[in-house]
Formats: C-alpha cells, structure tokens, sequence
C-alpha cells in the first residue's frame, strides 16, 4: 500500500508544480519537515553549495567584467603583494 492511499488528504497521489509542492510541504509534520530539509541538497543538488560552485566553475559563459577585475587584482598585487593582507583559516571564524 502507498503512503498516498494510506493518507490521501495529507499525501495528494500527483505533486507535480511548485505550488502543489509548497502546499505539500506546509502539510508535514515538524519531524517530516526536518527530515526533508536535511535531504534537500540530495533531491536539489543547486541547494549543494560545492556543486553549485563546480556548476559556475564549469560554466564557459564568457565573463568579461569578471576576468577584467581579476587581471585588475592580479596586476595591483604584482605591484605590491603588501597591500594584501595573509587570510587565516582563524579570520573565518571571527564575528563580523
């Protein structure tokens, strides 16, 4: 037996846009709710922040402003590395 015949009006037997999903959604219990989000970067890899970034990385799209500003930043810290401060793995943790 399906979960959708057992609770038909919790459970809609087609879920299939995002409205219908939402509302879905805003059925669940807390503990449904909870198990859900935990496994939402496995049914939504763009919610993966690491797989989105491969994504981007990956992406041809041209991105002239951003290669500029890059260069930009290259050439002014061959000029004068100084003017950059050393990034820690601490400063990460501080509170902004």
């Amino acid at each position: 037996m399906h979960v959708a015949e057992e609770h038909p009006v919790l459970y809609p037997q087609n879920v299939s846009t995002v409205e219908e999903i939402e509302e879905a959604i805003r059925r669940l219990t807390p503990a449904e709710r909870s198990k859900l989000a935990d496994s939402l970067p496995t049914l939504v890899p763009e919610l993966d922040g690491d797989a989105e970034w491969d994504r981007i990385l990956k992406d041809p799209t041209p991105r002239p402003k951003l290669e500029k500003f890059l260069d930009d930043v290259d050439s002014r810290y061959r000029a004068d590395p100084e003017q950059f401060p050393v990034i820690r793995e601490g400063d990460f943790d501080e509170k902004a």
